[in-house]
């Protein structure tokens, strides 16, 4: 009989110690998942940063935005969503379907109904024949052989003083300047055209010093 009863008040001691562990591990995940016990004081959640891609909030009333913010058709401008804050950006543009366009930088006062952009001093554009105006103005043009065509690729760097343009990775040495102020990358469509902006996974690599464009978060 106090053999039974040994190996039973063991038995229940056992059960119990078993439960306390049980109770323990569930609050140790609860804490995990809830961030307790400090109340995550010393850690810092960081914050993932949006795609660089086309603004639906900043476009023209008859722009349509399709491939996740990566493809402009329709009527009218649209800006990017990231401005160029970095000392040297880097983007691309690929010309899907040809008709009106242009591609370069603007401010967030660009009119993106009324296009051609280039027509005031809010942008600094390559047009669709070459020509790169700024302020009303012709500022550069490219070479007569070198007009972008259907499945181009137009690169552009922007260092805040020069707007340079690369044709399917070639610099077309043809620099433009003018802009001043917080600016944008910028693109405009008409007649049916269609493009595709590139921030990132390049047709071609940046020129030397140049980059991706960088939210202000990640630059500093």
């Amino acid at each position: 009989m106090a053999v039974a009863k040994i190996a039973k008040e063991q038995t229940e001691g056992m059960a119990i110690h078993f439960h306390v562990n049980i109770g323990k591990m569930a609050s140790s995940v609860l804490c995990c998942l809830r961030w307790c016990g400090d109340g995550g004081s010393g850690h810092i959640q960081l914050k993932e940063m949006p795609a660089v891609q086309l603004d639906t909030q900043h476009m023209g009333t008859d722009v349509v935005i399709v491939k996740n913010g990566r493809r402009i058709c329709g009527t009218g401008g649209c800006l990017a969503n990231a401005p160029l804050h970095q000392n040297k950006s880097y983007f691309e543009f690929k010309v899907q379907s040809t008709g009106v366009w242009g591609v370069g930088v603007a401010t967030q006062k660009a009119n993106l109904n009324q296009i051609p952009f280039g027509r005031d001093a809010q942008s600094l554009v390559l047009r669709h024949d070459g020509a790169i105006y700024h302020n009303n103005e012709e500022r550069n043009r490219l070479p007569a052989n070198s007009i972008p065509q259907e499945g181009d690729v137009v690169g552009l760097t922007y260092d805040h003083v020069e707007l340079n343009i690369y044709l399917n990775g070639k610099n077309m040495h043809c620099p433009a300047s003018g802009i001043r102020g917080t600016v944008y990358p910028v693109v405009y469509v008409d007649d049916s055209a269609i493009l595709d902006c590139q921030f990132s996974e390049f047709y071609s690599p940046p020129p030397p010093g140049f980059e991706k464009i960088l939210f202000e978060q990640q630059i500093f």
